[in-house]
């Protein structure tokens, strides 16, 4: 019989279980990854950037973790000797239109307590001599690491506090009792007292396991990638974003420099074909099936049907893809465009067609389940440990 058990091996996971084992020392903690190592997924296919908190609601979930998760990240990396880069962030305007959208982007990073400068378009390009745009927001908190190795940090510190990893062990079925709550896994079968699931694109499936309605259903979001040639590891010298379209719920494509020295192009945003949908030739038959007959899903889809048949055809064609990020970079040419691995987003969606904004979690007697934990989750990481944690040590004291 474990104290604890929690599921899945992303950065979500490994912080809960790592804050979970420093606040109860003395009792037995399990985490089960179904995969043969930490941040398989999400936390492993994401562009490394430690968030600042520019476009979340005032006093959301989100926007409270984002700027918590920024410091308490750097902090982590510093006693942990992880490399990072407090490089900042310039979100670009090209048009008037963003222009407009930036000077509300201007007083929401007031509202959420950010440090920021305004630029006029000729300071712009003193920063960015390769960028070109009518102004932008600079964001200096913002920065870069590698979270996988973030994650594996919290790993090692969670195992030698005492706790047990077990890889390779996919749930299969949860059974919540009155004093206990029992875990299936494809290979042995495990006792908990309590049990924390951070299960990312299978959120849902394991708050069902457990005979509940979550209230939602997990719709995956492909976001590709293109690396710029190592020639180009110098075009810019902050992370650069466009300024979002309100109405669309990603950021758009965006350059990002890596911890690794390289620069990336993206993501865009198409529907995955497969929870775990990676490639554009990843299907599964039951997932598709589920996303169409799913009355949510098709809301959205229908209602974003027109920007949905745009990014489909910029997956289709680097050229449109390109055309992208030549709004505010346009010295880059098609064949600039390197393959580089692509993510899948988990968004929860409502049955009623709403796109779940901030995170959110489903309570029950003996379980706390993160049901929806998009970006910056990463970034949110620790905060949001320490806020499960809370939620245990609730169940625990009743």
């Amino acid at each position: 019989m474990y104290d604890f058990i929690i599921i899945g091996g992303g950065i979500l996971g490994m912080s809960t279980a790592m804050q979970l084992q420093q606040v109860y020392p003395d009792r037995r903690m399990l985490v089960l990854e179904k995969e043969a190592g930490p941040a398989r997924h999400q936390t492993g296919h994401n562009s490394g950037v430690i968030h600042a908190g520019v476009y979340y609601t005032p006093g959301s979930l989100k926007a409270r973790f984002c700027l918590e998760g920024n410091r308490a990240t750097k902090a982590f990396c510093d006693e942990h000797a992880i490399p990072y880069d407090s490089c900042g962030k310039l979100l670009v305007a090209t048009n008037e239109v963003e222009m407009e959208r930036m000077r509300a982007l201007w007083v929401r990073t007031e509202a959420n307590g950010l440090e920021r400068e305004w630029l006029e378009a000729e300071a712009l390009h003193e920063r960015e001599p390769n960028i070109t745009g009518l102004g932008a927001i600079f964001v200096p908190s913002s920065g870069i690491v590698d979270y996988a190795r973030v994650t594996q940090a919290m790993a090692d510190e969670f195992q030698r506090l005492g706790g047990t990893i077990r890889y390779d062990h996919q749930v299969r079925a949860l059974e919540e009792r009155r004093q206990e709550v029992v875990v299936t896994t494809s290979c042995e079968t495990f006792s908990t007292r309590y049990l924390i699931s951070c299960a990312g694109l299978m959120a849902d499936r394991m708050i069902r396991m457990l005979g509940k309605k979550p209230g939602f259903t997990i719709c995956p979001f492909r976001g590709e990638y293109f690396r710029l040639g190592e020639r180009h590891n110098q075009i810019v010298n902050h992370l650069i974003y466009p300024i979002p379209d309100p109405s669309m719920p990603f950021l758009g494509v965006h350059l990002t420099r890596m911890i690794d020295g390289s620069v990336t192009v993206g993501p865009n945003a198409v529907l995955a074909l497969a929870r775990e949908g990676y490639r554009k030739t990843h299907v599964s038959a039951p997932d598709v099936a589920g996303m169409l007959t799913h009355p949510g899903i098709l809301k959205v889809l229908w209602r974003h049907l027109k920007p949905g048949m745009r990014e489909m055809k910029n997956s289709l064609s680097r050229r449109g893809y390109l055309d992208e990020v030549r709004k505010y970079c346009p010295s880059l040419s098609v064949e600039d465009l390197e393959p580089y691995p692509a993510g899948v987003r988990a968004q929860a969606v409502s049955r009623d067609g709403k796109l779940i904004d901030d995170f959110l979690f489903v309570n029950t007697a003996r379980t706390v389940n993160v049901g929806n934990a998009p970006s910056p989750a990463a970034t949110s990481a620790l905060p949001i440990g320490a806020h499960i944690v809370e939620k245990v040590k609730s169940l625990v004291e009743k």
